[in-house]
């Protein structure tokens, strides 16, 4: 598949590794290419582009970006290079507040999320919310101890969660599927819940699990 990303940073860069291991066509959009060219160079087979580039070549998106980024990224992307397709939603509402004993606040309200006034504005795209909560470095097929982690997501469109069960599972993920876009409201939190052993205490290498 075509695999266009959102992003520079650590998270693009993670995802794009990914992508890339397990044999995807993979074009990462940034305002900033020279970011990337570490990147680049240890991915020679991927492209580096813009962030319109980036959404035009990929048949699904990823948008792996500073949340309070998230709308302005996807507008240099173009409406009509992201109409009818699928979108990876790996991004959080983090406010620019640090952390309060550990924990961090968001610009979101309770009754909202990130996700959702994404879909709104961009109501062509499928939004789908997945790898928000984890680090960088377990994104890839993370080897736990207490075996494969969760992944929540949710969306509104049930092929667009199919496609990204599919890219979770090549990951290494067990996939549990919250149902509609307002799921993301629980979704998005679980990176502030995520993040708090990491503050305290140093500890970023741990994942979610459900058990039954």
């Amino acid at each position: 598949m075509k695999i266009g990303i959102l992003g520079s940073g650590e998270v693009a860069q993670a995802l794009g590794d990914g992508f890339v291991k397990h044999r995807h066509e993979v074009m990462l959009g940034t305002r900033d290419q020279a970011k990337l060219a570490d990147w680049a160079a240890r991915n020679p087979a991927a492209r580096v582009g813009s962030f319109a580039e980036a959404a035009e070549f990929g048949e699904l998106i990823v948008l792996a970006v500073n949340g309070k980024a998230s709308p302005a990224a996807l507008g240099l992307a173009g409406t009509e290079n992201l109409s009818g397709k699928t979108i990876i939603d790996a991004t959080n509402p983090i406010s620019d507040a640090p952390p309060v004993n550990g924990v961090l606040s968001f610009f979101t309200k309770q009754n909202e999320s990130l996700l959702e006034q994404l879909q709104q504005e961009f109501a062509d795209a499928h939004f789908v919310k997945a790898f928000n909560s984890v680090g960088s470095d377990l994104m890839v097929n993370p080897r736990l101890k207490d075996g494969r982690p969760s992944m929540f997501i949710c969306g509104n469109d049930a092929p667009a969660k199919k496609a990204v069960t599919e890219i979770l599972d090549q990951f290494g993920w067990e996939t549990l599927d919250m149902g509609a876009a307002e799921a993301a409201r629980a979704i998005e939190p679980l990176a502030i819940l995520w993040c708090i052993p990491g503050f305290l205490r140093n500890e970023w290498t741990h994942a979610f699990k459900l058990l039954r």
